[in-house]
């Protein structure tokens, strides 16, 4: 029997999600979370043989390479594929001051897209650096 959970071959479930796949972006070094996002083949493969994070844009219908305008580039890693292979972890070494688009108080890229945590009792963000 060779079921998805056990095979050494790559078969991505892209037509799970309609093309795309999600992807957790990961900091090599701190295991931070930096930001998800989604990727089709072409983005996969982009990612592959640039060593540099690759996406798919759902709302600009493009591929995009992170860093190539900011010059905040996600060097990869490592890809970790999960176990019914229709989601990744790129595990990245971060070029520059973030990856989120998003910039803080001293105008730099925020290192991560998650820079706010929920107070349940508020029911309102707190942010977490500024």
């Amino acid at each position: 029997m060779n079921k998805i959970e056990e095979t050494p071959e790559l078969r991505l479930q892209f037509e799970k999600r309609g093309g795309v796949l999600p992807v957790v972006v990961q900091e090599s070094s701190t295991g931070d979370i930096l930001m998800i996002a989604s990727v089709n083949e072409q983005a996969l493969q982009e990612s592959i043989k640039q060593r540099l994070a690759a996406f798919w844009s759902t709302s600009r219908k493009e591929l995009w390479i992170k860093g190539l305008t900011s010059g905040n580039k996600l060097h990869l890693d490592e890809i970790l594929v999960d176990c019914d292979q229709d989601a990744l972890i790129y595990k990245v070494t971060v070029e520059g001051t973030g990856a989120c688009h998003t910039t803080a108080k001293n105008g730099k890229h925020r290192k991560s897209c998650f820079y706010r945590k929920l107070n349940p009792e508020t029911n309102r963000l707190t942010f977490l650096e500024e």
